[in-house]
């Protein structure tokens, strides 16, 4: 076993001596992304058709992507089983979405607090917060529209959460976020060109890659500035609390209520997602680009390192 060592402080030296002349300007990044959402934002409520019915035999979700595929007590489960659990697991993926997204534009919010509010820094980041207010109620209408409940997440990490948006630093709030955006966004990236998905899902993944795509730039290019000038104990900081994000969301990514409501016995499922081989590949492959930029920019180091591997989600 390779043993990672823990963080050196002239390694944050050299980062900061690597890193400073390769920062891209904010106001710039900034004016860029607007530019972007000038040209493309979507009104999910005029772009989406709403009001046709879902269609017989169409997933709601790719069956690759939920959580007991391939597993025997998947190989054990009826068609329409499948389809149904893909359907609840969907739901139950658009309500952790809304969870972090309301998380994440309290964040934003305490970010641009004392920043200029003429700046385009801070423009852009209302502009997120706009979109990310349609994308909870798109979200919203998506679980109702596919006529299964609503999935909370436990009450243990909802009040976590609420600690989270009163203490986390700069940079620590910037990579929580990616945390919560980039493996949903991998998936539905899988999920919006895929014939087998229902046409409203394909839709709604469609405007949220879109529009996240620019979200994530944005959250990369903070996170790269903050780990470069955030003083070193802020720095150490973000390693630890992004690692224990990491484990609250590898267990919080489907809520266990999904298998009870499908008719599945509860622990059996969650033993067997946890033995299960793809699914630790498809949550891997959904970490990578994010654990890669994540160990570039420094992140990825002692302590912080541990948390994540014993996340399931850092190979």
């Amino acid at each position: 076993m390779t043993t990672v060592p823990e963080t050196d402080p002239r390694d944050d030296a050299r980062l900061l001596k690597d890193a400073l002349g390769t920062l891209k300007d904010r106001e710039q990044v900034a004016a860029r992304l607007l530019e972007a959402s000038a040209r493309h934002s979507f009104d999910p409520d005029r772009e989406l058709d709403w009001d046709a019915p879902m269609e017989e035999g169409k997933w709601y979700w790719p069956p690759e992507l939920v959580s007991l595929y391939d597993t025997p007590l998947w190989r054990r489960m009826p068609e329409e089983q499948r389809m149904d659990l893909a359907r609840h697991e969907a739901a139950s993926l658009a309500s952790l979405g809304i969870w972090f997204e309301i998380i994440l534009m309290q964040l934003l919010v305490r970010h641009i607090y004392d920043k200029s509010v003429t700046s385009n820094h801070v423009r852009y980041a209302l502009t997120e917060i706009a979109d990310e207010c349609r994308h909870s109620m798109m979200f919203a209408r998506m679980i109702e529209k596919g006529e299964a409940p609503a999935y909370p997440v436990s009450k243990l990490n909802h009040n976590l959460a609420r600690v989270l948006k009163s203490v986390s630093t700069t940079p620590g709030s910037f990579a929580c976020t990616l945390l919560g955006e980039e493996i949903l966004d991998w998936m539905q990236r899988l999920t919006f060109p895929d014939e087998r998905v229902q046409p409203l899902v394909r839709g709604v993944t469609r405007i949220h890659v879109v529009e996240e795509a620019r979200h994530v730039r944005y959250a990369r290019e903070e996170l790269r500035r903050q780990m470069v000038t955030a003083p070193r104990w802020e720095r150490e900081l973000t390693r630890l609390s992004s690692g224990h994000a990491a484990r609250v969301f590898s267990v919080a990514f489907v809520n266990p209520d999904v298998y009870t409501n499908v008719g599945l016995d509860r622990r059996e499922a969650l033993a067997q997602v946890r033995a299960s081989g793809h699914r630790r590949e498809v949550m891997q492959n959904g970490s990578r680009r994010l654990t890669d930029f994540l160990d570039d920019i420094g992140v990825l180091r002692g302590a912080g390192r541990r948390l994540w591997k014993s996340s399931g989600l850092l190979a």
